[in-house]
């Protein structure tokens, strides 16, 4: 297993973690999730040996990992890591940057090898193709495809499908992620996206402040956030009574105490988000069609 045991480092004198404390076991998938700056890249850059960190131990089943300041050569052979950089040839095809790390020695095996991982990140039409000449997006999924040519035992994947379009981006995850899983590799991805993580991964980690605010389930996390910062990664929640309730726990109903004018409604394809005004505040719930403006509605919690 993956063992992080009371981790902090900084920039200078800035610290950007803190005190971070965790496992990850063969084969799961934690996802790791922060506003812009709370230190997720860094973490990764951190577990794969790109930095010396300050205090605490990391560990691989029995091997330590150490910073630049041990190793010439950074990484591992165990682990690999797909940055947001990407770091592949842009002069040569699709499959030869795939099949880069690949034996020669075996050219058959290379070559269905090769066609294997292509599949799973949809780009066999693609193998003949100049890296140069694909998109953003057709890049990162190379670069997700080559991580996995030699079967390492733990991935580190920094906002791996930031640059895919939402027509790919479905089927991409859930080839990816069920591969890891039948591969028993295990995976961290940080990401700002939640569905990166609801449906895949194993747990979640939130950092906050340069240290973890919470570590569990995704959907203990989803069903009873502690925090707003938790909440709003999930979705558009208002908090009614210095409780956390997300827009779609809320629905209009014939009378009730919580009443609210309507401000305006946004398409969302199966349901409209209402914004309302209670008092001065906004609050946001779902309803099935669209809601006049200057309305007065009732609203209830509906957490079924």
């Amino acid at each position: 297993m993956l063992r992080v045991e009371n981790v902090s480092f900084g920039y200078s004198e800035k610290p950007v973690l803190k005190d971070l404390d965790f496992q990850v076991m063969p084969g799961e998938n934690l996802a790791v999730i922060g506003e812009s700056g709370s230190g997720k890249s860094t973490l990764l850059k951190i577990i794969f040996g790109e930095f010396d960190f300050d205090e605490g131990h990391i560990f691989w089943k029995d091997q330590e990992i150490l910073g630049p300041k041990f190793n010439l050569v950074v990484g591992y052979d165990f682990m690999k890591q797909v940055s947001q950089e990407f770091d592949l040839m842009p002069f040569t095809s699709v499959e030869e940057n795939v099949g880069k790390f690949l034996s020669n020695f075996f050219p058959e095996e290379k070559k269905d090898r090769t066609a294997e991982l292509l599949e799973v990140v949809e780009l066999s039409a693609f193998s003949k193709t100049k890296v140069k000449l694909l998109s953003g997006g057709q890049k990162q999924r190379v670069a997700l495809a080559r991580s996995i040519a030699i079967q390492p035992e733990i991935l580190l994947l920094d906002e791996p499908f930031s640059h895919i379009d939402n027509f790919k981006k479905q089927s991409l995850r859930r080839n990816l992620f069920r591969y890891l899983k039948e591969h028993n590799i295990a995976c961290i991805v940080a990401t700002h996206d939640k569905d990166d993580v609801l449906g895949f991964a194993d747990n979640m980690i939130v950092l906050s402040d340069s240290r973890i605010m919470a570590n569990d389930r995704p959907s203990q996390l989803y069903n009873d956030p502690k925090d707003s910062l938790i909440a709003s990664f999930f979705g558009e929640f208002n908090r009614i009574q210095n409780k956390i309730v997300y827009a779609h726990q809320l629905k209009i109903v014939p009378s009730s105490q919580l009443k609210v004018v309507v401000e305006k409604s946004y398409f969302k394809g199966n349901h409209y988000l209402i914004e309302a005004i209670m008092k001065e505040d906004s609050i946001f719930f779902e309803h099935p069609t669209k809601v006049k403006k200057g309305n007065t509605v009732c609203l209830a919690v509906n957490k079924h």
